[in-house]
C-alpha cells in the first residue's frame, strides 16, 4: 500500500502525522524534495491516488493514541484532493477533536476550483501554511514554475480568504537552495505581515529528510 500517512523519523510516537495526499501539484518549484528524492525518512511517496478513505484511517490508527496534529502535506498539493481530504477532516473532527489540523499548501485552491474554498473548510482545518516563495510575480513564476495563470495573485486571495474567516495562516519561503535567487525576505515577511499572516523562512535542507 501507498504511503498515505507518515511521520518524520518514523516515529512510532510523533505528535506530528502528515498525510501524503496525492502526488499532482499546480506548481513544479524547482526547490521541490521531489525532484531529488523519492522518499521521506525511506518512506516511499509515490502514489497515483488510487485509494480510499479506509486506506487513510487505517495507516493512521498505528498513531492515533500520540497524534496532537495531523498536517496535510506530501508530494502534491493537498486540495487537489479537497474531498478526500474533507472527509477525512470530519472522521477526525468527529473521532479525535483535541487533534489540531493544518494544511500546507500552493494557494491555488480557490483558483483551481474558481470559488471560495477557504469556506468549505471553515470549522474543519485550523491553519493553513501558504507557499509565498517570493516577493513579486516574476520571482514566483520561475521558482514556481506554475501551470496555472495569475498563480501568484491567487495564492495572495486565498491566504487572504483563509485569514477572512478564522483559519490562523503562515507563509514562508525557502532560501539557501541556490547561489542565483535572492529572495527579499524582509519584503516577504512585510507581504505576511499585511495579510495578518505568520512568517517562516525555511532554510532548504539539503536531501530532505
Amino acid at each position: 500500500m501507498y504511503t498515505l500517512v507518515y511521520t518524520i523519523n518514523n516515529d512510532d510516537n510523533a505528535e506530528i502525522v502528515y498525510i501524503n495526499l496525492t502526488n499532482a501539484c499546480t506548481n513544479a518549484c524547482i526547490f521541490c524534495l521531489r525532484t531529488q528524492k523519492d522518499d521521506v525518512c525511506g518512506r516511499e511517496m509515490w502514489h497515483d491516488d488510487n485509494y480510499e478513505l479506509e486506506d487513510i484511517i487505517e495507516q493512521f490508527n498505528k498513531y492515533e493514541k500520540t497524534a496532537k496534529e495531523v498536517v496535510f502535506c506530501g508530494y502534491g498539493e493537498p486540495f487537489l484532493r479537497k474531498e478526500m481530504m474533507k472527509s477525512f477532516c470530519k472522521y477526525l473532527r468527529k473521532n479525535f477533536p483535541y487533534i489540531r489540523i493544518r494544511v500546507n499548501t500552493n494557494g491555488h485552491a480557490n483558483a483551481i476550483y474558481r470559488t471560495n474554498v477557504a469556506l468549505e473548510f471553515k470549522g474543519l482545518i485550523d491553519s493553513v501554511s501558504v507557499s509565498l516563495n517570493a516577493s513579486d510575480e516574476d520571482q514566483y513564476d520561475e521558482i514556481c514554475k506554475p501551470k496555472i495563470k495569475n498563480a501568484y495573485d491567487a495564492m495572495l486571495d486565498f491566504a487572504k480568504s483563509c485569514k477572512a474567516i478564522g483559519i490562523d495562516v503562515s507563509m514562508s519561503v525557502v532560501t539557501g537552495f541556490d547561489k542565483i535567487h535572492n529572495i527579499d525576505v524582509k519584503k516577504c515577511e512585510d507581504i505576511a505581515t499585511s495579510i495578518g499572516a505568520n512568517f517562516r523562512n525555511r532554510e532548504f535542507i539539503t536531501n530532505g529528510y
